[in-house]
C-alpha cells in the first residue's frame, strides 16, 4: 500500500510532494517508464501506397500471412480487401515496386476481382468499391457483395418485331433507320442515338447489358449520337457526367463486366459535396 501510495502522489501532485529518496524516484521511473514508451506496433511487413501521379503500391514480405496483409491493405486503401475462406492461412513472400493496383492484387492471389464504382463526371479515376482476394477455384464473389442493390427503373415498349431479325433489304434499311440502336457483344457496346431521350437510352443500355438501372431523377437530356464498339465505361462516359457505372473488373480471365447503372441526380449529388 506504501508503494502504491508512493507512485501515485509522485503523478499526481507532483508539486507538492516532499524530497524523497533518489533511489526510491529511479526506482518510480522506471516503472513507469516502459508503458510511457512502449512502441507502437507495427506490421511485420513493408508497404508503400502512393496517389499521384496514380495509384501505386510496393511491398516486401516475408512469410506472412496473406490475410494480414490485406487487413492493412484494407486500412490504406479505405476499401475492403476480402480473403476468400481457402486463403485465410495462405503464407506468402513476396517483393514488387510501384504496381498500380490491378497488377498488384494479381501477385497477392490465384484469382483477384475488383468492384469499382465510375463516375463518368471528367477527371474522376475509377473508385475501388471492394477487392476480392480468392483461389483459382473458389468461383467469383457475389455481384452484391458490396454494391447493394437498390430501385430499378423498368422499361416497357410495345414493338411486338422486338428481337426479330430483318429478312428484306427495306427491313433491313428500316431497322438501320430506326432513332435508338444498342448493340452489346463480347463486351463491345455500339449506341446509335438521333434525339433521343437520355433516360431512354440508359434504359435500353441497361436492357441489352442485363443489368439494373436506377433512375434517380429525370432529365431533359436529349442525345443524339453515334458510339461504334467502344467498352460501356467508354460509351457511358460519352453520354453523361452524371451516371454512375459499377463494375466488376475479374483479373484471372482479363474481363470486366457491368454490374449496374445509376443516373445520379447532380443537385443531390453537390449538396453531398461529391
Amino acid at each position: 500500500m506504501i508503494i502504491c501510495t508512493s507512485i501515485w502522489v509522485a503523478v499526481g501532485q507532483e508539486s507538492s510532494q516532499p524530497k524523497q529518496d533518489p533511489k526510491t524516484a529511479v526506482s518510480s521511473t522506471d516503472q513507469t517508464k516502459p508503458e510511457a514508451e512502449k512502441p507502437t506496433e507495427k506490421p511485420p511487413f513493408a508497404l508503400s501506397i502512393k496517389t499521384r501521379p496514380i495509384l501505386n503500391l510496393s511491398l516486401k514480405a516475408e512469410k506472412v500471412k496473406l490475410s494480414e496483409i490485406a487487413a492493412e491493405l484494407s486500412k490504406r486503401l479505405k476499401t475492403p480487401v476480402l480473403v476468400g475462406q481457402s486463403l485465410q492461412n495462405e503464407i506468402v513472400s513476396i517483393e514488387f515496386s510501384s504496381l498500380t493496383l490491378e497488377p498488384a492484387m494479381q501477385l497477392l492471389a490465384p484469382a483477384a476481382y475488383i468492384d469499382y464504382e465510375i463516375d463518368t463526371s471528367a477527371g474522376i479515376s475509377p473508385k475501388p468499391l471492394g477487392i476480392f482476394l480468392y483461389d483459382a477455384n473458389s468461383g467469383e464473389p457475389p455481384l452484391t457483395a458490396v454494391i447493394p442493390g437498390s430501385a430499378q427503373s423498368l422499361l416497357v415498349e410495345g414493338d411486338t418485331e422486338d428481337g426479330v431479325e430483318p429478312e428484306t433489304d427495306d427491313a433491313k434499311k428500316k431497322l438501320e433507320e430506326q432513332p435508338l440502336r444498342i448493340q452489346f457483344q463480347n463486351n463491345i457496346l455500339s449506341v446509335k442515338a438521333k434525339k433521343q431521350p437520355l433516360v431512354l437510352v440508359l434504359l435500353k443500355i441497361g436492357e441489352e447489358l442485363g443489368i439494373p438501372v436506377d433512375i434517380q431523377y429525370e432529365p431533359q437530356d436529349v442525345i443524339d449520337t453515334e458510339i461504334s464498339k467502344v467498352s460501356v465505361e467508354d460509351a457511358v462516359r460519352k453520354l453523361s457526367p452524371n451516371i454512375r457505372l459499377f463494375l466488376r473488373a475479374d483479373l484471372l480471365h482479363a474481363e470486366r463486366r457491368a454490374l449496374r447503372l445509376v443516373l445520379a441526380d447532380p443537385a443531390k449529388t453537390a449538396q453531398q459535396g461529391i
